[in-house]
């Protein structure tokens, strides 16, 4: 599992975020948060899905880049239709996957190489 640095939180969860996300990482239970990642089928822009199936030992998580939480379904469906549009206004298209995968190589390239000193 690979979050986004700048992942998208509803208004439910913006407080507690990076808790939640730590929770995730963790597999602690987490009862009605969903997570927004990346489309995993050709087709999708996103994924809507609950962050308790991410516990799942077999869940396919290894390449899912999150890129949003929230608390409820609805709140995640509305949070997964303010990033299409972030998206849209920022490109002036659809291509969602491809946007955050860009930013994401970006903030890999800015973030420090630490070295051990042996």
């Amino acid at each position: 599992m690979i979050w986004y640095k700048d992942f998208y939180a509803g208004e439910a969860v913006a407080a507690k975020k990076e808790k939640i996300k730590w929770k995730i990482q963790h597999k602690a239970g987490q009862l009605d948060v969903y997570v927004i990642a990346l489309g995993s089928a050709e087709g999708n822009l996103l994924d809507i899905i609950p962050s308790w199936e991410l516990m799942q030992k077999y869940y396919p998580k290894m390449d899912m880049l999150i890129v949003g939480i929230d608390k409820g379904y609805d709140n995640a469906m509305e949070l997964a239709g303010r990033i299409v549009t972030d998206v849209y206004k920022e490109t002036g298209t659809f291509a969602v996957k491809e946007y955050f995968l860009e930013k994401n190589r970006e903030n890999l390239r800015k973030e420090p190489v630490w070295k051990s000193c042996s």
